[in-house]
C-alpha cells in the first residue's frame, strides 16, 4: 500500500501549515506558481474544501476555517465567491499546468489554478 499524501520533506505540522498557506494563496489569487510536487499534493486538498464549501452552511464554514488555520476571511471567500462558480460542476475544480524546469536548479514547476481561469504561464 502506498501513502495517501506526499511528505514534501517536512514533518506533519509543517506540511499542514504549508498546505494551508498554499490554499490561502490559491483562493486569494486564483492561481499560484509552485513546484510540481506541491501542486499535485495541494490539488486534492483544495478540491475537498471546495466540495465542502458547496454544501454551504455554518458547519461547512467552520470546518473549512479549521482546515485553513483559522483564516475566516479565506473560508468566507471560498464559500461565498468560489463555491458558487462551481455549483453545477461535479468535481475537477483545479488544473495543473506544467512549466519548463527552473534554470537555477532544474526543479520542475507548475501553475495550479481554478478551471474557470484563463491559462497564463
Amino acid at each position: 500500500m502506498g501513502h495517501a499524501n506526499k511528505k514534501l520533506g517536512r514533518e506533519k505540522e509543517k506540511r499542514e501549515a504549508l498546505l494551508s498557506s498554499l490554499t490561502e494563496s490559491l483562493v486569494e489569487n486564483g492561481q499560484i506558481r509552485t513546484t510540481e510536487a506541491k501542486a499535485k499534493t495541494l490539488q486534492p486538498h483544495v478540491e475537498k474544501l471546495i466540495t465542502k464549501a458547496k454544501e454551504g452552511g455554518q458547519q461547512a464554514r467552520r470546518l473549512i476555517e479549521s482546515r485553513l488555520g483559522g483564516r475566516r476571511d479565506v473560508a468566507d471567500t471560498l464559500v461565498d465567491d468560489i463555491a458558487p462558480r462551481f455549483e453545477d460542476r461535479p468535481g475537477g475544480y483545479t488544473r495543473i499546468v506544467k512549466l519548463p524546469p527552473r534554470k537555477s536548479d532544474a526543479g520542475f514547476e507548475a501553475i495550479i489554478q481554478f478551471v474557470d481561469q484563463v491559462v497564463e504561464s
